[in-house]
């Protein structure tokens, strides 16, 4: 079987035969009712992946990134007299402060170094000492490194000191285990084209409904009102044009996921793959970042092999047909990412393995030489 590139990094994902098939059918207008009805099957799709969201969230769809959504959820639910608390350890929680700041909002941040967990102990003495603090932000799976952060700590501090989470869960969505009630989530983020296994151009906002029914946006931006399009999607239309092709790849993406089990069975199949590629590798000599029981499902990072530049290493997978993923920031030329999310066989793990063993072997006996 011929096997298409394999996308190994955080989105997007490689896809399934069965979504792309979707694209194909015929094209659809955002403003009339068949389309409707296709936006009101997702959002009701959307809620029912997480049994304790079912009744009491509502989902709000958008055309834009994972990046869209977390915005579009700090910038409507953070009053503007409110202060978010933000939690970092990595990349994403630092943009979240960005966005704070671009949006005239107060925050204050708790910045680990990246290779660190959440630093819990001073967010309990901030949550304790700081009482302008309204909100509390985190990301779910960070995916600088691959972490998977402890919300179970962070969410009884969230009950405990009655803040609500606005939690970015835009690699973790459908992929990792999400406890709405005991987590305090007011509402979280995410998109199509991870978990999912749709593609790129839509996100989703899934928020308490009785946050959207009584409370009051807070956006600062026409088209990141959450609001307006809570309204709006109440009988499936919204504020602007929609993605429909992805929409419809998406709502095929929801019914296969469901068919194979949902989010449970995906994250099953997830760690069997991340387990046995960080075992091969390290068999190998390409050691992890971080620590086995501190990764996510779905995304491992590890340093770079001796004798390779993450260049190098990214080119001679990509003539195999694998894409790989740099480090961020400073840990460019330190680590190199691999995420198993998507349409991935064993044979096509088979295939990789077999690949990182040549490249090791090769540069082994380039060093030796030298």
């Amino acid at each position: 079987m011929d096997r298409p590139t394999i996308l190994l990094n955080p989105g997007p994902v490689t896809i399934t035969e069965r979504v792309r098939a979707s694209l194909q059918k015929e094209d659809m207008c955002h403003r009339e009712p068949d389309f409707a009805q296709l936006m009101l099957d997702i959002k009701q799709r959307l809620v029912r992946i997480y049994q304790d969201s079912a009744e009491e969230y509502e989902s709000i769809i958008m055309s834009g990134s994972g990046t869209c959504a977390v915005e579009a959820m700090i910038s409507s639910f953070l009053p503007k007299d409110g202060k978010l608390l933000i939690i970092s350890n990595g990349v994403y929680g630092e943009r979240i402060a960005k966005m704070v700041e671009t949006h005239g909002k107060q925050s204050v941040m708790i910045k680990s170094a990246w290779p660190e967990a959440m630093n819990l102990e001073e967010a309990e003495r901030l949550l304790k000492s700081d009482k302008e603090i309204t909100h509390v932000s985190a990301i779910h799976n960070e995916t600088t490194t691959g972490r998977l952060n402890d919300l179970d700590t962070l969410g009884a501090l969230c009950k405990k000191y009655d803040k609500p989470m606005l939690l970015d869960a835009v690699s973790s969505f459908a992929g990792e285990r999400i406890e709405y009630e005991k987590w305090n989530v007011a509402a979280l983020a995410s998109t199509a084209n991870k978990c999912i296994h749709g593609i790129p151009g839509l996100n989703f906002v899934i928020a308490r409904r009785d946050l959207l029914e009584e409370g009051t946006s807070a956006a600062a931006t026409l088209y990141l009102d959450l609001y307006a399009y809570y309204e709006k999607q109440k009988d499936g239309f919204s504020p602007f044009t929609q993605a429909t092709h992805v929409a419809v790849a998406l709502q095929e993406a929801l019914k296969e996921m469901e068919e194979m089990g949902g989010w449970k069975a995906r994250n099953g199949r997830y760690r069997e793959i991340s387990e046995r590629i960080r075992a091969e590798l390290d068999t190998m000599g390409i050691t992890r970042f971080l620590n086995e029981e501190d990764y996510s499902s779905m995304l491992s990072s590890f340093h770079l092999p001796e004798g390779y530049t993450y260049e190098e290493l990214h080119d001679e997978l990509r003539k195999s047909g694998f894409i790989i993923y740099a480090g961020q920031g400073g840990l460019f030329h330190q680590i190199f990412r691999i995420a198993n999310m998507g349409d991935i066989f064993d044979s096509d793990v088979d295939r990789l393995l077999d690949v990182f063993r040549r490249l090791t072997s090769a540069a082994g006996r380039s060093s030796t030489r030298a």
